[in-house]
Parts: C-alpha cells; structure tokens; sequence
C-alpha cells in the first residue's frame, strides 16, 4: 500500500514544521480507509486552499487549523478611519431617522470597507444601522451581521380559500397557541421536543462553544423569540401564475423568526473577540470591530453563523410543519429568505467580498424574497432585480419609525387595538412595543425600492401571534 511520507509532501510545497506531520497522518489514515494516495493528496491540498471548509471534520479540522495559523502570521492591523466616507445610494432617505445615516457614513469610514448600501427600511441598530449593506475585504463584522444571526421569513401557500380562517377561527388560533412557543427563555420539552437532521450537523463539535450550544439548539428547536417575531395565518394574494398555481386568492402561514439564543451567544462571544483584537478602534465603531477571514477566530465565526443559519432554517421548517398538520393542510408552495447574515460574493468589477446584510435581505436578479410589514399590516412576496449598486439586496421589513420605548410612552393599548380591529386583525400576545404605528408604512417602503424589486404577491395578516413582552431575541 503506498503511503504518504514528510518527503512527499515537501514535493507538493507543504512547509516544514507541525502541519506536514499533521498532513501525513490524516493523508495517512485516508488511504487506510481507501482512498487512493493521489485522491488523499488532493484532499490534503483541498485543506490547505480552504481551511475554514474543514473545521467541522473529524479527521482534518486539527490540519485545517494549522493551515489558518500559519495564514494570520504578522497580518497587519490598521485602526485609522478614513477621513471621508466612501459614497454610498440610499432608497427612500426621506424615510430614514439622519442618525441611521450618520451610522452607516461612519460604517464607511472603515479601513476594511469597499462599498455600502442603505435600504428604505433602515433605523438606528448597534454598529451597522438595521437596513444597512456593508462590503468588506476579507474580514467579517459580527455586529453588522447582527444578535439575531440568519433572522428569516417563510411563507408557506396553501391551495385552499382563506375564508376558512373566519369559518374556523377558533381551530387556527388554537393552532398557533398549543404548536408555537414564544419568548427568550421558550423551550420544548418532553415528546414535544422537535427533531430535525440540523441536530446531527457535524458542525455542532466543531468548537468548543458550539459543543455548548447544542442543548439549547435541541431545546429551541420549533420556537420563536419576542420583540418582532412572530407566526401569522392570513390572506395571499398572488398576482401571476407561479408555484404551480394561478392568480387568486389562498391561505397562508407567516413566520418570522431566527436562530434564537444559539445566534445571540455566537454574536455575543465573537464581537468581544473582534473588539479585543481592535482596542484602539474609534468609540464611534466600536461595535464594528472585525474578524480575518486569515485567521483562526475568523473562520470559526463562519463556521458558527452558517450552523446559525441553518438552524434558524430549521425553526420555521418545525414551526410551519407542526402549525399546518394540526388543521390538516400541507403547503403548496413556500418562500424564504433571510437576513442578519454575510456572503461571500463578487462585485461587477470582479473583486470578491464579504457582504453583510443586517435587516436587509438579497435581492438578486430572480431571488424571491418576503417583505413583512408590521403585526396589522400586510406584507409583500418580491422578486429581486439585482440591482448592483444596491449590492443586489432589498428591505427586510418596513423598519421602525419610532424606538421601542417611544412607542411605550406613545401608543396606547386601546389605539392599538383600534388599529387592529379596523384591519381585521386578531392579536395573539404581543407587546405596544410591537405597535403598527411604531412602524414605517410599508406601503411607502415598497414604493421606495421597486428600482430594487417587482411585487409578485400581496400577504395580510389575519391572526397574529406573538410574544407577550418586548424585547430582540
């Protein structure tokens, strides 16, 4: 049986030092299993391309980490802001609080930026502004992906009337009471734990914390968190033949939510890392300190926001499947997309990025995306024209018009309900923090980006339900 030996490998241009042993014996142990040494070779190369690709594999993530370390040796560090921003297009600026912007010209000002975008939604967030796009050189901002890592929508279609909802009111609010569970601390336990195959993902022993996080990734799996998230039977109205079906009206599940306290301890545990890494950064982006993609850190935080978003995935897939099967339907059709996450992409003039999209979404040439509005207004199904100076993407939602703790000082619960109740809209839970007047009107928001994106469906919302209290996660 041939073997890969210390000589071969220096043939191959591996450095001298500990990751030629560390090839040898994972090359070794694969040809062990089978492989053919060429075959093992490639897979060794295929490492030393690609680490960050291996560090959830049993027999290579040692190698692969090696691969990192010897790529971050002496890696430059600059902390000087650029004296002006980079110029960047903003959609429906008429529509967004000037601090949002001031936000984002400072998010220009770094020394890791290439270009930026800021989108009709957008309001003040931590760092990056909620709507912002950034562009960066090989590095990733955890603050400008945001807490709530790979925040998703999923509309599920149903080829059934949505006059069954008012037929049957009781049996659809009683469905997302008992199939639904909101709130930080929400859980299932006992035979109503869900199961899904994200829970055997190998990236779970792939770091230390992750290893941490996969009880509260079994225990969270099909919930919610609070503040805007939430799962609502309404009206679809769809606006040309797709899905498989025609124009007209159908029944429809919303659900917005994320990948819970797994997303939110990622986020907390590598934006401190980043701010270490970057003592001398200036207070005014702070928040936005930022990983290597060269380093260790780096591609462990990768690693971490792609299970992230896997998870937050499986979350709606539970959430619609449980909610559905206890009125007897199955989906017809389903769209998702989500935001709070970053990209590796390729600009027009062929340098490649890292695009960060925090509460905003992609909105390539022919990606289909949703577009909610707030708890009594409608919400939009869109399809992404792939604007490049917009870094093909959209609004994720209709955006704030006022903080959470303005809307509690301001809005009272009966001008709410009023709201409601002229929409057509029943409340399950939900904060006035959650207002419909704490929000932009979507309608406005839409308006101002159909550059951006065309309008294939129209969502209202019928039964609403969400968390009790305020809050992010």
């Amino acid at each position: 049986m041939e073997i890969i030996t210390g000589k071969i490998l220096k043939l191959n241009n591996w450095e001298d030092g500990r990751v030629i042993g560390l090839a040898k014996d994972a090359g070794n142990k694969m040809i062990e299993s089978g492989m053919e040494r060429d075959a093992a070779l490639d897979q060794l190369e295929a490492v030393r391309q690609n680490p960050g690709s291996f560090l959830a594999d049993n027999l290579l993530a040692d190698l692969a980490r090696e691969c990192i370390r010897l790529t971050q040796k002496d890696e430059p560090s600059e902390y000087t802001l650029l004296e002006n921003p980079i110029p960047f297009p903003i959609w429906g600026e008429n529509q967004i609080d000037p601090e949002a912007i001031k936000q984002m010209e400072n998010a220009m000002r770094l020394p890791v930026t290439v270009t930026g975008a800021l989108m009709p939604d957008a309001h003040v967030g931590y760092g990056l502004p909620i709507g912002g796009v950034l562009a960066t050189e090989n590095v990733v901002i955890p603050y400008a992906v945001g807490v709530d890592i790979a925040c998703r929508m999923r509309l599920s279609i149903y080829e059934i009337s949505p006059h069954l909802l008012g037929q049957k009111k009781g049996m659809f609010e009683d469905s997302l009471w008992e199939e639904t569970a909101f709130g930080m601390g929400a859980k299932w336990t006992g035979n109503k734990k869900a199961q899904h195959e994200v829970l055997d993902d190998n990236a779970w022993y792939a770091t230390r914390q992750l290893k941490t996080l996969k009880d509260t990734a079994m225990n969270q799996l099909g919930t919610s968190g609070t503040g805007n998230h939430f799962v609502e039977w309404g009206s679809f109205s769809l606006q040309e033949p797709m899905f498989g079906l025609q124009p007209g009206e159908y029944l429809a599940l919303l659900s917005h939510s994320g990948s819970r306290g797994v997303g939110a301890k990622i986020a907390d545990r590598f934006s401190k890392i980043a701010r270490e890494k970057h003592p001398d950064l200036d207070k005014s982006v702070q928040h936005l300190a930022w990983l290597s993609l060269n380093s260790e850190e780096g591609q462990e935080y990768w690693l971490s926001m792609e299970l992230a978003g896997r998870f937050a995935s499986a979350n709606h897939y539970i959430i619609h499947k449980r909610v559905a099967a206890s009125v007897g339907l199955k989906e017809a059709a389903v769209v998702e997309n989500h935001h709070n996450f970053a990209w590796h992409e390729t600009l027009p003039d062929g340098r490649k990025v890292v695009v960060h999209r925090k509460g905003a979404t992609p909105a390539g040439k022919g990606v289909l995306g949703v577009i909610p509005g707030s708890m009594g207004d409608a919400g939009y199904v869109v399809r992404g024209k792939g604007v490049d100076n917009s870094l093909s993407s959209a609004s994720h939602g209709a955006g704030r018009l006022m903080s959470r703790r303005n809307a509690l000082n301001s809005i009272s619960k009966s001008a709410r309900d009023e709201y409601l109740k002229k929409n057509g809209v029943t409340l399950l839970g939900g904060g006035i923090d959650e207002s419909p007047q704490a929000y932009k009107p979507i309608e406005e928001v839409i308006a101002a980006q159909l550059e951006l994106v065309e309008v294939l469906g129209r969502f209202t919302p019928r039964i609403v339900r969400m968390a009790d209290e305020p809050g992010d996660i």
